[in-house]
């Protein structure tokens, strides 16, 4: 029973430093693999840090104005912005929404990867969101495609003006959020981020989500509402 109990505390050599215990070395042996203990972050701490927060703050900013406009558009063209969902791709839209969505959910499974120090597993969930980036803007640049093969346009009326306006805006964000997780993904295969460091990744992370939340909106007012 004395051996169980010396056996599990650090021994120490004849000059006085300490040596790693059996599991300490096993642990440095398989860095990548995810131990049960997440490490949690601080309670009352804002994820990632005042930068990215004031761009989020920023672009939220924009594209409130956008959906100010929105509305106030439909108020004065009732029955154009009535008709023009039944002018789009419904399915379209749809696709795009679960695409945001799996994004998101591959961006959470990263953060908790990383927080248990399972970097090749964080890796694998940010290749998912990668992959749910170049399927969105397939989709997306399919949909414009098809709006141009049926003669609608920026210019067609008030509603696609604004249709494009929040759209393609929309479109170009994903472009950034994702080139934003490949250099996360760069930085993680060098080693930048671990468990007890990764605010950089956490900042990243709050970003996407920010591009997620503005087309959870954007999806029910120009595809659904009626």
């Amino acid at each position: 029973m004395r051996d169980n109990q010396v056996s599990e505390v650090l021994s120490v050599d004849q000059a006085g430093v300490a040596l790693p215990t059996s599991a300490e070395h096993s642990a440095s042996a398989n860095p990548d693999a995810a131990s049960d203990a997440i490490t949690k972050p601080k309670p009352g701490r804002v994820p990632g840090n005042k930068a990215v927060w004031f761009a989020i703050y920023t672009e939220m900013t924009e594209f409130g104005v956008m959906f100010l406009i929105y509305f106030i558009a439909k108020v004065h063209s009732q029955e154009m912005f009535d008709q023009g969902p039944q002018q789009l791709n419904t399915l379209a839209g749809t696709l795009n929404t679960l695409a945001m969505l799996s994004s998101s959910f591959c961006v959470a499974r990263a953060m908790v990867a990383i927080r248990r120090d399972a970097v090749r597993e964080s890796i694998r969930w940010l290749w998912g969101t990668i992959g749910c980036v170049l399927f969105y803007l397939v989709v997306k640049i399919w949909e414009y495609l098809l709006n141009a093969e049926h003669g609608f346009s920026v210019y067609t009326n008030l509603f696609f003006t604004v249709y494009y306006y929040l759209t393609f805006n929309h479109f170009i964000h994903v472009i950034w959020g994702g080139g934003a997780i490949l250099w996360v993904i760069i930085r993680l295969h060098y080693g930048a981020y671990s468990a007890k460091d990764h605010e950089g990744m956490e900042a990243v992370a709050c970003y996407w989500h920010m591009i997620d939340l503005v087309w959870i909106v954007i999806f029910p007012l120009v595809y659904v509402l009626r």
